[in-house]
């Protein structure tokens, strides 16, 4: 294997991937994902899930690219691309991720504020008289 590209999405985050053969680096925006999640350990734990399901956090490298979104959004666009790039990679982990629910694209995104009201669903206060 030279490299496997592929990219996943969540909310309004889009994530980049590369997955090379290696020793377990994870590279987010050209930052080690320690330092780019730092006080986030829900975010970091998320990044690695599909490696740790598929028992190869230590066998490949993984370069990331990630835009948009808030910090949560962006680690699990990059859940969703790494375990793309495994499944890609070697059909056999395609049984371990199911079952852990990372290969498919959460497509909750928030919903549009509509006219005449304050938020999405929310309504101005009624007064009866």
């Amino acid at each position: 294997m030279s490299r496997i590209a592929t990219s996943g999405k969540r909310k309004e985050a889009l994530a980049k991937i590369i997955l090379t053969d290696g020793v377990g680096n994870i590279t987010v925006n050209k930052k080690p994902f320690d330092d780019y999640f730092k006080g986030y350990p829900f975010a970091k734990h998320e990044v690695i899930r599909p490696l740790i399901a598929t028992d190869t956090r230590k066998k490949y490298d993984c370069l990331a690219h990630v835009s948009g979104g808030g910090i949560s959004g962006q680690a699990q666009a990059i859940r969703h691309g790494i375990s793309k790039a495994l499944v890609k990679l070697s059909e056999e982990h395609r049984k371990a991720l199911r079952k852990e629910g990372l290969l498919t694209r959460d497509s909750r995104v928030v919903e549009r504020k509509k006219p005449g009201r304050p938020k999405a669903r929310k309504r101005f206060q009624y007064s009866k008289r």
